[in-house]
């Protein structure tokens, strides 16, 4: 029932910035950061217990934990960079957003190449002669 108080808290943070945006848009603004920022908050709870699941199922599957926690540093990277460039892009930033989206793609993409090299390498490997 999660989703319901996500909702709700958002549904009553857009009324409010509405209503408080013909009178001080600055404020209304502030009042939209702090709510995106409550709800990121509010799931941090879920986003360990899906890490510990995963590392759970890596180490059962004699995974190399480091791969898991590369994979995991990316998808916190592309969740981090949406969440920035949402926010400037709410500001009217499009431009600030599009780099933040950027600089996301290019260190996820960093981060990546370690991984793509190893599974290169097992290509190759299996690959006969």
């Amino acid at each position: 029932m999660e989703i319901i108080q996500i909702v709700g808290l958002g549904l009553i943070g857009t009324f409010l910035a509405l209503i408080i945006k013909e009178q001080k848009p600055t404020f209304a603004f502030m009042l939209v950061v702090f709510v995106g920022c409550v709800i990121f908050v509010f799931l941090v709870g879920e986003i360990a217990d899906i890490i510990r699941m995963l590392e759970k199922v890596a180490i059962n599957a004699n995974v190399n934990t480091v791969y898991v926690e590369t994979i995991l540093k990316i998808i916190g990277i592309a969740y981090i960079a949406e969440f920035g460039a949402q926010i400037t892009k709410d500001a009217g930033q499009g431009a600030i957003a599009s780099k933040i989206e950027l600089g996301g793609k290019i260190l996820i993409l960093a981060m990546a190449i370690p991984i793509l090299t190893v599974l290169i390498e097992t290509i190759i490997g299996l690959i006969p002669s």
